[in-house]
């Protein structure tokens, strides 16, 4: 079972680890040698905080302006800890209107994300900040980007729980972990795959709601 090796990574802010596994995983995009759990960050009020306050350290005294959050992958738990964090009277976050939307997209049959008539215009004319689980191929943060400048939003960034990179479309990313906080980690394309070139089985597929185990 993909969990039964789940180990926790500490890190300096009280309530918040990373809950990882090592194995065969694969992602739509992807094969992985580590499965990173993030339910509870996604869901439990205490971790979602802590995540917040971690995010929130990149954009105190900042210049950046942060009107939306566009919460991807059910986070919208942590977007509105962030939000919150963010709206404080001792942030100096520039924000012409004190407060911020907290928003999801909505997918269509295709995988396209779109804004109703009613939600356009907490995007448009708007910074917003893209918040993610995990930004490893990038590939669901970039189709977020493309849809916030397609409704006529500038995209403030990109954060997210965990990430390979630190940029992503030409934005900066700000993430709690990195791959430096996980021995040998590496996410691939499935014919690049080491563990599937030495003839090792899939343990199971993961996506930001949880994994499936095989076999």
């Amino acid at each position: 079972m993909p969990t039964s090796n789940m180990i926790k990574i500490k890190t300096k802010q009280n309530n918040l680890f990373l809950r990882v596994s090592r194995g065969h995983f694969a992602t739509n995009h992807s094969h992985s040698n580590y499965y990173i759990d993030v339910v509870a960050q996604k869901s439990r009020l205490s971790e979602a905080k802590a995540v917040a306050k971690a995010l929130c350290g990149n954009y105190n005294y900042s210049t950046t302006i942060i009107d939306t959050i566009l919460c991807l992958d059910g986070t919208e738990v942590i977007g509105t800890c962030l939000a919150d964090q963010l709206t404080k009277n001792d942030f100096m976050n520039i924000n012409a209107h004190q407060t911020i939307y907290v928003m999801t997209p909505e997918m269509t049959g295709s995988s396209q994300m779109i804004f109703r008539d009613n939600l356009v215009p907490m995007i448009q004319g708007k910074h917003v900040l893209v918040l993610a689980v995990s930004v490893a191929t990038g590939g669901t943060a970039k189709a977020a980007i493309e849809a916030v400048r397609y409704y006529g939003g500038e995209v403030s960034g990109v954060a997210s729980i965990f990430s390979t990179t630190e940029e992503c479309a030409g934005y900066t990313v700000n993430s709690v972990f990195n791959p430096n906080d996980l021995d040998g980690y590496f996410t691939v394309p499935s014919h690049e795959c080491p563990l599937c070139k030495q003839g090792k089985k899939l343990d199971a597929l993961i996506n930001s709601y949880g994994y499936s185990k095989l076999g």
